[in-house]
Formats: C-alpha cells, sequence, structure tokens
C-alpha cells in the first residue's frame, strides 16, 4: 500500500483485544511507515511527533466511551491539534447495541476536530444494520470512520480496513 513520506502515529486502546488487532494490522498495512502506541501504557506523550494519525476506539455498553480512552479524555481536549490529520476507527456492536452504535468514535471526533485536528477517512453506512449513532455525519450518509464490528460483521473488517487505508493515505498525501 503506499503511504506518506511522514511516520504515522497509530494510538488506541483496547479492553477486549479487538481494537489491538485491527491497529495491529493497520501498522501491517502500511509497511513501516506507521508507529504504534497504547495509550494504556504510553498515555498521549507522543502525540505532538505526528502530523498524521490514526486513532482506534471502541465503544462499551450504552453509548460510553472505553477506559483508558476516558481517563486522558480532558487532556486530549487540551492538546493543539491544528495541523495535525487524523483519520478514526471504532468499534462497536451493531445488533447488540444498535442505538448506541459507534457512540464513542463520534464524541473522538467531535473532540479533536473541535481541537483543531483535520479531520478525514470519513465511511459509507451502507452494509451496516443500527439505529443510532453519533458517529454520523450531519447528513447521516457516513460515519466520521470507518465502523467495524467484530461481532456481527468480523468477516468483512480486512476488506472494509483495507480500501479504508487506501483512501486515508490518498488523503494524507493530499493534504
Amino acid at each position: 500500500m503506499q503511504t506518506t513520506e511522514a511516520p504515522i502515529g497509530i494510538f488506541y486502546a483496547s479492553t477486549t483485544g479487538n481494537t489491538e488487532l485491527v491497529a495491529e494490522k493497520i501498522v501491517i498495512m502500511l509497511a513501516g511507515r506507521a508507529h504504534l502506541h497504547d495509550i494504556a501504557s504510553e498515555g498521549l506523550a507522543a502525540m505532538p511527533a505526528y502530523k498524521q494519525m490514526i486513532m482506534g476506539i471502541p465503544t462499551w455498553d450504552f453509548g460510553e466511551l472505553q477506559e483508558d480512552w476516558a481517563v486522558l479524555w480532558d487532556a486530549l481536549g487540551q492538546m493543539d491539534l491544528n495541523g495535525v490529520q487524523v483519520a478514526l476507527f471504532g468499534l462497536g456492536d451493531q445488533i447488540g447495541y444498535g442505538e448506541w452504535f459507534q457512540d464513542a468514535m463520534g464524541a473522538l471526533h467531535d473532540l479533536l476536530r473541535d481541537s483543531g485536528a483535520q479531520m478525514l477517512g470519513y465511511w459509507p453506512v451502507d452494509g451496516y444494520d443500527f439505529e443510532a449513532s453519533k458517529a454520523l455525519t450531519e447528513d447521516g450518509l457516513q460515519f466520521v470512520g470507518l465502523a467495524l464490528d467484530e461481532d456481527g460483521q468480523s468477516g468483512q473488517t480486512d476488506e472494509r480496513l483495507e480500501k479504508w487505508l487506501a483512501e486515508v493515505c490518498i488523503a494524507f498525501q493530499a493534504g
């Protein structure tokens, strides 16, 4: 996969391991251009070193933030992200928690956007079956990042990830 010249920071937190596995897949697909950071053990200290980042966040229960993201939420909101390009991927369960599908990704998007980040990597809602989401664009036609469901659609993860990463890399190069 063709990537940008600058290194890409991959930041994630994972409780069950699903978000971590996706983050590791991204690092492999970006063939040495990305550096992996687990915010649970590393915090946010490495973020200022990157102008391009991909962040992964799962949604818990009724639209809640994953615990490691929640702990660092205020500090992340105080960062100056002007000039930083950010793409998001989120994990959620559209069947078991269809009323809150990808809500944490939506909250992360808004926090980063409000901190000056240039948000990219939006993804179409086609092929999903959920009741509501705070991770939708204003027109409701796209998620604010790649939506993954390892509980109900794990067989589509790799294909979605490949297509999304190709689009994100083009957007990184254009920016």
